[in-house]
């Protein structure tokens, strides 16, 4: 189904069920919702702000928790059996799942979730989801995603090589999320994710290093960053599914590398550049529809209401200092690359995510 297609489905059955209730709920703490069941999730959500997200930060366990809401979910197909989508079979069943290669170093947040999914009476699958869209919330420009509350406990693990590896085609790449359900473009809406994202163990000697210059806030740099002309390794590189960076600090990955510069999905990468609200819209539309693989949304609960509101972006896309229009290796042939600023000063270089 078409992105559209999706957000149209999606929005009609979330107003029919608003307009079936007969008035708004007062929960205990006083805020107000939409169906009585969300009151549950606020003491969910003071706890993952206090105990997981460092007070409220946009910082390396939120950016965790969003991966693991992917990797969850991706463990689907449309076509055969690879495993229940967005059920938390990641957590119920992490004694398999964690040690598969491409869910290398995810174990720390799925043991960071657990004694907080102990306290609560949420199952696996809503819990994943739920954090991901307060960790989401932390950073600013980033859009207030959506949460369906109702997911049963999983019954089986997903299986091996659902999740796309860094060192993967773009051919191979694109086929998995098809049988996931998803296009190229909505593929590339998905990896917005990357611009407040960090790896670990691309290169396990500069853990926690960033996909882009801004970690700490959902804005277009790592779609402006992933084409200009890469010069160097952060660490001891080349790794497997590393490719040369730009900034010092900077990972790049081979995979977003390639899916920037080829010709199936070029034009999509370049369309998110400069433009917040379009990448804030499109990667909101996607987590949506990513969030309920192998759910029925009608058996679920719209608590999208609980969801703090972002704080806004409040600065503009722009080149990092050194650089300018002549690094951009842009690949999309229908239209030109947009213009913007360079920033004043040195060489930009990339602090790695701060710990939790």
């Amino acid at each position: 189904m078409r992105s559209f297609e999706f957000l149209a489905a999606f929005l009609s059955f979330t107003s029919a069920a608003r307009a079936s209730l007969i008035c708004p709920v007062a929960c205990p703490n006083g805020r107000v919702v939409a169906n009585g069941a969300c009151c549950a999730l606020f003491p969910v959500l003071e706890d993952l702000q206090a105990n997981l997200f460092d007070g409220g930060q946009c910082g390396e366990d939120a950016h965790s928790a969003l991966r693991l809401a992917f990797h969850d979910a991706i463990g689907w197909s449309v076509t055969k059996n690879v495993g229940g989508g967005a059920d938390g079979s990641i957590v119920d069943f992490d004694y398999i799942e964690t040690t598969y290669h491409a869910n290398a170093g995810i174990d720390e947040i799925v043991q960071g979730q657990k004694p907080l999914i102990a306290r609560h009476n949420l199952s696996a699958g809503d819990f994943v989801q739920f954090a991901a869209a307060v960790g989401v919330s932390n950073c600013p420009g980033a859009p207030r995603l959506n949460f369906l509350l109702g997911r049963p406990p999983p019954v089986a693990p997903a299986a091996d090589k659902t999740v796309p590896e860094p060192f993967d085609s773009v051919t191979a790449i694109l086929d998995r999320f098809e049988d996931a359900g998803f296009d190229p473009e909505e593929v590339v809406a998905l990896l917005a994710s990357h611009s407040i994202a960090a790896a670990d163990l691309v290169d396990p000697t500069i853990p926690r290093t960033p996909f882009d210059s801004t970690p700490d806030k959902f804005d277009t740099q790592f779609f402006i960053e992933t084409l200009l002309k890469g010069t160097l390794y952060p660490g001891d590189g080349p790794n497997p599914g590393e490719e040369l960076s730009p900034l010092r600090g900077e990972m790049r990955l081979q995979s977003d590398f390639a899916l920037a510069r080829d010709p199936r999905t070029a034009c999509f990468w370049q369309a998110n550049v400069g433009q917040e609200d379009y990448m804030r819209n499109f990667f909101k539309i996607e987590m949506a529809k990513l969030a309920v693989l192998g759910q029925d949304p009608t058996k679920l609960i719209d608590c999208s209401d609980v969801i703090p509101m972002p704080e806004p972006y409040l600065g503009t896309a722009h080149l990092p200092a050194g650089f300018s229009c002549k690094d951009v290796e842009s690949s999309c042939k229908l239209f030109p690359f947009p213009t913007l600023t360079t920033d004043p000063g040195p060489a930009t270089s990339v602090p790695p995510v701060p710990r939790s």
